[in-house]
């Protein structure tokens, strides 16, 4: 899954227009023009597309913690320069803050069942010998199990 799809299911997930998404990169301390947002959320056939870096994603996602779970004391984590799907998962467990049973049940809701074996496995560090890289498969999984839970009905014109 590329950046730009990730941001655009995001904003569909929580409904936030492009201003919120702005406001939400400068809650990790970052200030991003609506308009890059607006590029980022474009289709790649319109002219106001622009790619999403690795970096845009972070800064968005922990801007998303800050958000939902409200900011930690002292200085905040810096984005990362380059995204893995295991990181996104984990950041998004974390902004929601999800045990492992409510990712399950939220996995479950898209009929892609999984173990808690099989989940912790993506949330180790990378070294370990149960680490397991998470494929754009489950991710994609996750995020339409979101969508399912957060926004059961589908959006209409």
């Amino acid at each position: 899954m590329n950046n730009n799809d990730i941001l655009r299911r995001l904003r569909y997930i929580f409904d936030y227009s492009d201003a919120e998404m702005a406001a939400i990169c400068a809650e990790a301390g970052e200030e991003v023009a609506t308009e890059s947002v607006t590029g980022w959320l474009s289709r790649e056939e319109d002219s106001r597309f622009a790619a999403c870096s690795d970096r845009d994603l972070a800064v968005f996602l922990n801007g998303l913690i800050n958000r939902l779970r409200g900011k930690k004391d002292g200085p905040q984590p810096a984005p990362e320069s380059k995204l893995t799907n295991n990181v996104i998962f984990m950041k998004l467990k974390i902004a929601l803050n999800l045990q492992a049973d409510a990712v399950l049940e939220i996995l479950n809701l898209v009929d892609f069942p999984m173990s808690k074996h099989e989940l912790s496995a993506y949330f180790r560090k990378p070294g370990h010998r149960n680490f397991r890289e998470c494929n754009d498969h489950a991710l994609r999984m996750f995020l339409q199990g979101l969508q399912k839970k957060l926004r059961p009905t589908p959006y209409r014109k």
